[in-house]
């Protein structure tokens, strides 16, 4: 027994290669073996991400292979795993470590939060381990981090709870995505991916498309008095004529100062970011998609330059005073655009436990101070100087300004002047110089005072203008914009929180670290396209959203998921009660759906082009795998592409030589082969079709030079 407690071993499990070896470096593990690293009482080895998964609904049965309404709906009673084929070494490595006579217990350092317990659950189970488990929480990799996270261990069964309501969300989508998916594909002959989160995701960027197609322009006036040092414009006119009217009234009349208001306004600082915000920005200033974001942020959290970043909070925890102290003092010195910046950081503002779930607020660590920033590649570089303003402004005063408004009278009507003040530059100094350092300026947020002027109004109550001078000015309505990433995930993370609990723990529609896939998965499905930022609905897309009901593309489906699936992680719901609830709902869609018309079955066809007419009747000839067929079911003209004619000649019968036969009877082409001479030559063919069952070709040669 002795020597065994000599030589035991505790199994530390990762979710990435990277992150292991953080792990193993503070833990002092040195020597690398393969899959994982071992030294000084611990093994360090790592999951690939998901290792192992739900299986397919082929693994249920011969039944399932093919997709057919019949053997709807599928819902497995006793649940299979699969291990990915391209991840099965390491999956093996695992359980070969688990199951090590000289392993006492396992560690569970796999992402903190739901999915990475689902990651490490998976494969403890699948891996059939009994050892002891422990879990490790952190929101950084910097050491500190881990070596206190490493002497707080909790017993890996405290998170249950939470592994239930993370399978529950997996099955669930599983049950929902599956069903959906093939009962609305065999309907319409058409592979149509339905989801929880990407359906309704997909109704939003076709309600804002139709919104933009049809969208009436209608245009509009406002009448304008030239005052002494202001402009006062009136309220919105919709007619011309009415303008002109009020324009000649006013120039004839007498402007009399009614009011003026002067208040002093802050704006406050911006909160720190979560990893939706930081997309979102990213997205504005720099035009990266969604993913590269997230790809960008996990790289230098792996890297140890910046906190995790699948986090949801804008806050760090109560305890966080001082290491944000420090970093920020850091930054003041590291970031160019901060010299001869005096920054005194209010830091108490950046601390609130209660508003941090699994992980804190996106920042740098300590790391950067050591860190060569030119030598970072330059798309890493904006994203942790990004964090770092945020970091900065996030501390830094509130922007104040004093608002004032002046309301004038004339010809009955009200006029309006406004101006602004800046009493103190604040946070928005730093934005400024932070914004002097890009290379695109990005687009103003409009932060609601737009209107305000800079400079002072200088009027006083009863002040009047003899017959000032008036314009008219016209302008349009405009439609609303389409989305783009920073719009579109702004719109998933507000999506159905009206129906979700204040204390769920994901919000809208995904969470903050799927929404970007949820995004890349709509365009790879043809049901979503990027023009520049902007991201258009298909006609795929559009039809997709008409046909579902409006249970699949509504968000208050997540909302009510989230809901339970927080109750089940606190262990106050039943598991099983949602997992029925959610088999009901699977058998209530598939006996709703029971057929269709005939017509509705071909509306996602895709539309044929014509190759061009058909010689003998006249009808639009098209393409099909094998052939250029004529569309006239009476009449039999078809070209088969792998006609003996041009095999033999070597020549792969395209659809442009099929057009030319069609269009003028014969096609130019290149390189036909000779059989007789082995060399090729350039010729005409012919159509020369007879009527019969098969169409034949022969080749006209170049007349020869006399």
């Amino acid at each position: 027994k002795e020597d065994f407690l000599l030589t035991s071993h505790i199994l530390v499990i990762a979710e990435k290669p990277s992150v292991a070896q953080s792990i193993a470096a503070v833990l002092g593990a040195r020597e690398k073996k393969d899959g994982f690293i071992e030294g000084n009482g611990y093994l360090v080895s790592w999951c690939v991400g998901h290792l192992v998964g739900l299986a397919e609904a082929a693994a249920y049965g011969e039944q399932y292979k093919k997709w057919s309404y019949d053997s709807l709906p599928i819902l497995p009673q006793e649940w299979k795993y699969t291990v990915a084929a391209d991840k099965k070494a390491q999956f093996d490595t695992l359980k070969d470590l688990m199951h090590r006579d000289d392993v006492s217990e396992v560690v569970n350092a796999c992402d903190a939060g739901r999915e990475g317990e689902l990651i490490f659950r998976f494969v403890y189970e699948v891996a059939g381990c009994k050892k002891p488990m422990r879990r490790l929480w952190i929101s950084s990799m910097e050491d500190e981090a881990i070596r206190d996270g490493f002497s707080h261990l909790k017993d890996g069964r405290d998170y249950d709870p939470l592994f239930a309501s993370a399978l529950c969300r997996a099955k669930a989508d599983w049950i929902i995505g599956i069903n959906a998916t093939r009962l609305f594909s065999c309907l319409y002959n058409h592979t149509l991916n339905v989801g929880r989160v990407q359906t309704p995701t997909l109704k939003m960027l076709v309600d804002r498309d139709a919104a933009i197609t049809t969208f009436k322009k209608e245009k509009y006036y406002h009448v304008r008095l030239m005052l002494p040092g202001a402009e006062a414009v009136s309220e919105r006119l919709p007619a011309a004529d009415e303008a002109r009217e009020l324009k000649t009234a006013c120039e004839a009349s007498q402007a009399v100062c009614a009011s003026v208001v002067k208040e002093q306004k802050t704006a406050a600082p911006p909160k720190l970011f979560d990893l939706t915000s930081l997309q979102r920005e990213a997205n504005r200033i720099f035009g990266y998609t969604a993913k590269q974001t997230l790809d960008l942020a996990q790289a230098l959290y792996e890297k140890r330059l910046l906190t995790y970043p699948r986090t949801d909070s804008s806050y760090l925890t109560d305890d966080m005073g001082d290491t944000a102290a420090g970093i920020l003092t850091m930054l003041c010195g590291k970031l160019p655009f901060m010299e001869g910046v005096a920054l005194t950081p209010e830091v108490s503002r950046l601390l609130n436990s209660k508003k941090v779930s699994d992980h804190h607020a996106i920042i740098p660590t300590m790391e950067l101070a050591k860190t060569d920033l030119s030598g970072l590649p330059e798309t890493e570089r904006n994203i942790l100087t990004l964090a770092g303003a945020r970091l900065l402004m996030a501390a830094a005063e509130p922007h104040t300004f004093e608002a004032v408004t002046a309301v004038f009278e004339c010809a009955g009507q009200t006029f309006t002047a406004k101006a602004r003040t800046v009493l103190s530059d604040g946070w928005k100094g730093l934005e400024r110089r932070y914004r002097a350092t890009l290379k695109t300026k990005p687009d103003p947020e409009d932060d609601g005072e737009s209107g305000l002027l800079p400079g002072t109004l200088s009027f006083s109550e009863g002040q009047t203008f003899d017959s000032p001078t008036a314009k008219v000015t016209e302008h349009d309505t405009t439609p609303p914009k389409p989305h783009n990433e920073a719009s579109l995930l702004s719109a998933m993370e507000r999506a159905g929180n009206e129906e979700t609990d204040p204390d769920a723990e994901r919000r809208g529609l995904g969470t903050p670290a799927t929404r970007a896939a949820v995004i890349e998965k709509l365009v790879k499905g043809g049901f979503v396209e990027r023009k520049g930022k902007q991201l258009i609905p298909t006609k795929d897309g559009i039809n997709l959203v008409c046909v579902l009901p409006e249970a699949l593309t509504s968000p208050k489906l997540t909302a009510e998921w989230e809901n339970n699936l927080t109750q089940i992680a606190k262990g106050k719901a039943d598991p099983d009660a949602f997992m029925g609830g959610i088999e009901e709902m699977a058998k209530g869609l598939v006996k709703s759906y029971p057929f269709l018309s005939d017509e509705k079955k071909d509306l996602f066809k895709p539309e044929r082009a014509e190759l061009g007419k058909c010689p003998r009747c006249g009808s639009p000839v098209y393409e099909g795998k094998k052939n250029y067929y004529c569309s006239n079911k009476e009449c039999n003209f078809t070209m088969w592409k792998n006609d003996r004619f041009f095999e033999e000649r070597k020549v792969n019968f395209s659809p442009k030589i099929a057009a030319a036969l069609l269009k003028d009877g014969k096609a130019a082409v290149k390189k036909l082969y000779s059989p007789k001479t082995g060399k090729t030559y350039e010729g005409t063919v012919l159509l020369a079709d007879t009527g019969g069952k098969y169409v034949n070709y022969r080749v006209e040669l170049p007349k020869k030079r006399k």
